[in-house]
């Protein structure tokens, strides 16, 4: 199952019941900015059709971290720009997709391991060592590294005349925040201090609903209670 959410004008949420992802679309007049690409490429598909339900301009990716499930689909969009953090590429050298085709088998999920396990990688080919900012035509967005937190490479992506974020898993809805052997939790509050310090009106999370700032600044006072 999946389902766009309106977050603003040109600005849309792509939701799946696998994992709870969410994925994210920003169109302007000339391109269009897409937010991930899922976990493997039928997924990355499906994505891209469902976008072009929306519009027809060209893409460009950015990836908001090196975990499977926010670039295994990259592949489904050709021969695109692909923006992400120095330490993404780095990351993405480790070839992850046996273990999680293993996971998937022995949850019965075949046919998503099968998807896993052929999945090809595509590396970035632009760089975002702190912040870039892509004009897309009538509307600017930046992506930029907050600093370490559930990676040492997360990016999110600032769209300021919508008042929103792509915050990757910085923020997850519906689930505490996944601290992982990669994560840095003690540095973690004060990367959504940066996202919060941008004033958003809505953050969407790279899993769950699209949330306020309310809600950004009770998960790290929750981190922050969790790193002491």
């Amino acid at each position: 199952m999946s389902s766009w959410i309106e977050v603003a004008d040109g600005v849309h949420a792509r939701r799946y019941a696998e994992l709870d992802q969410t994925l994210g679309l920003v169109v302007g007049e000339r391109r269009c900015l897409v937010v991930d690409t899922g976990l493997d490429e039928a997924h990355g598909a499906e994505f891209a059709a469902a976008i072009r339900e929306l519009t027809d301009l060209p893409w460009t990716v950015v990836i908001t971290h090196a975990h499977f499930d926010h670039y295994l689909g990259t592949a489904a969009f050709g021969d695109v720009p692909v923006y992400a953090h120095p330490g993404c590429a780095v990351a993405m050298r480790e070839d992850v997709r046996p273990e999680w085709a293993r996971r998937y088998r022995e949850q019965g999920k075949p046919e998503i391991a099968d998807r896993i396990a052929v999945a090809r990688v595509v590396p970035p080919t632009h760089e975002v060592p702190d912040r870039v900012e892509l004009d897309l035509g009538g509307r600017r967005v930046t992506l930029l590294h907050p600093g370490p937190a559930h990676t040492d490479h997360d990016v999110a992506v600032h769209v300021p005349d919508a008042g929103v974020v792509f915050a990757g898993d910085l923020v997850e809805q519906g689930a505490p925040p996944s601290v992982g052997p990669d994560a840095h939790p003690a540095r973690w509050p004060g990367a959504l201090d940066v996202l919060l310090a941008l004033r958003p009106t809505t953050v969407v999370p790279g899993h769950g609903e699209p949330v306020d700032p309310r809600f950004v600044a009770a998960q790290r006072d929750e981190l922050s209670a969790g790193s002491t």
